[in-house]
């Protein structure tokens, strides 16, 4: 009689699986929890601890580290040496292992730190060649169907499920180094011996990268990735491009209100930004920032697409990409049917990475994230004052410019990014850029800009617009200029508490 060994975390699926085994007459063991779950379910089994002899130790600490566990996993069925072995010690075979390990991720601590798990995960993938393991609840209807067709599973199926059982313990133990590495890295980064593991999983295969001639796929380090459960609904297969620029619009626009709110991204940086009381509202004025780049661009929405809103889209010029935490059916159906090459994404919230890391050639740049502060309790430098409208546009302005590259200007007026000047090499080409797009609505607006003023002029060309009011950092030799000039110009002025550049 075949015998698995189920001990599960993630429980999706196990009770059905346990039914299934049972029926194709597999003899099952369960601990902990995994037990707890077949008994309520009335799902016969024996307990680990019934197989041992031994209870759970120093709460729970030690479970299935036990020769007749580990003896019956690793044992080589091909030597007659081993065979003996469990014969004489009374123990017999497991010939599957059903396993997978706690999301440290959610809960990082001490306790969180799994090791009976993994020993037997890496354990069962070791011996592979009598041995299945699974760590995929995914997997639980391959591993079904071939002991149903075969009464065993296929050297190539275990070979697979192995190799996928080291990748399950290699990005627990990285998840649990990269905590351990943060909670020192002050006493390590002194040192200069600040360790960093890469582990990544590819989660879908890219039809090229930047150019036709480059190879692209999209990969992840977390099972918490918002590109985990992605869920592209129409169009063609997604390009490099297409997830770069998706990625930064779904950020800002979390990021830029919880109201409804819409993002219009194009090549990485936002060229239309709205916050209204309305998401249909929204969107028709995050359009009309500026219509010539939002043509082929990704509009990322922080409501679920309903009919009204996708009539207003069909009625617009191509978007190359649309992001929603929903569809509507009827409007999932309007869409698909009006042009073909739309792609429409379904995305979870994103959260906020831990590292930002960068390749440099050969080698890469790490950073902590860049977490925009609040404007909050901050005062104009001048004489003129701050109204409460203009403080909620420029918390707008400052974190659209926060997610754009550097030189990065920002207009924005009534919660509407009107004019956005980025990627220059100064900063008064930017102002000049902002300006441009904004035209006559600038008048009456407020403005940001990532980095400090090094002259007068950019904050002149904004001034000359009809903004009336800027937040910057500080930290240039010129900073009581800037001030003086502001207030010579009879706008407000605010320094910001911190530089968001970005490259």
């Amino acid at each position: 009689m075949k015998r698995a060994l189920l001990s599960v975390y993630n429980k999706s699926g196990l009770v059905e699986l346990a039914r299934q085994l049972q029926e194709l007459g597999v003899a099952l063991i369960a601990s902990g929890g995994t037990a707890a779950a077949l008994k309520e379910a009335g799902v016969e089994h024996e307990k680990v601890e019934d197989l041992t002899g031994f209870p759970q130790l120093f709460d729970g600490r030690v479970k299935t580290l036990h020769p007749k566990v580990h003896g019956a996993i690793l044992a080589d069925r091909s030597k007659e040496t081993h065979l003996k072995d469990l014969s004489t010690l009374g123990v017999e075979p497991i010939d599957l292992v059903i396993s997978n390990l706690y999301p440290f991720q959610s809960d990082p601590s001490i306790e969180m730190i799994d090791i009976g798990g993994p020993a037997m995960v890496r354990g069962a993938a070791k011996n592979h060649a009598f041995v299945t393991v699974v760590v995929d609840p995914s997997d639980y209807q391959l591993v079904v169907e071939e002991l149903q067709r075969l009464g065993e599973t296929s050297l190539a199926t275990r070979k697979g499920l192995a190799a996928k059982a080291f990748a399950h313990t290699a990005a627990y133990d990285q998840a649990v180094t990269t905590w351990l590495s943060h909670e020192n890295s002050d006493r390590f980064e002194e040192s200069g011996d600040s360790p960093l593991e890469l582990r990544l999983r590819q989660v879908k295969s890219l039809k090229y990268g930047e150019n036709p001639h480059q190879q692209g796929g999209l990969y992840i380090g977390d099972d918490h990735s918002m590109w985990s459960s992605a869920q592209w609904l129409a169009g063609p297969e997604p390009s490099y491009l297409n997830i770069f620029d998706v990625d930064a619009a779904w950020r800002l626009v979390h990021e830029v209100s919880e109201d409804p709110a819409v993002v219009i991204v194009k090549h990485a940086n936002p060229c239309g930004v709205a916050v209204r009381d309305s998401i249909e509202e929204a969107y028709e004025l995050a359009f009309g920032c500026d219509p010539v780049s939002a043509f082929g661009g990704i509009v990322a929405f922080n409501r679920t697409v309903t009919t009204e809103l996708a009539s207003l889209i069909c009625d617009k010029p191509k978007a190359d990409v649309l992001a929603a935490p929903g569809f509507d059916v009827d409007a999932l159906e309007m869409l698909r049917s009006r042009r073909s090459s739309w792609r429409l994404v379904q995305l979870a919230p994103p959260s906020m990475p831990a590292q930002v890391v960068r390749s440099v050639g050969d080698a890469f740049l790490v950073q902590s994230a860049d977490e925009v502060e609040s404007l909050m309790g901050l005062e104009s430098l001048t004489d003129r004052s701050v109204s409460e409208s203009e403080w909620d546009d420029l918390q707008v302005a400052w974190l659209v410019c926060a997610r754009t590259s550097s030189n990065a200007i920002t207009i924005v007026r009534d919660r509407l990014a009107i004019g956005i000047g980025c990627g220059q090499q100064n900063r008064v080409d930017s102002a000049r850029l902002a300006v441009g797009k904004a035209g006559d609505r600038a008048v009456g607006a407020v403005a940001a800009s990532d980095a400090f003023f090094p002259f007068p002029d950019g904050l002149e060309v904004l001034a000359a617009a009809g903004v009336t009011a800027v937040v910057a950092p500080s930290g240039s030799i010129r900073d009581a200029e800037i001030v003086d000039k502001a207030r010579e110009l009879g706008i407000s002025y605010v320094f910001a508490g911190r530089r968001h550049f970005r490259h």
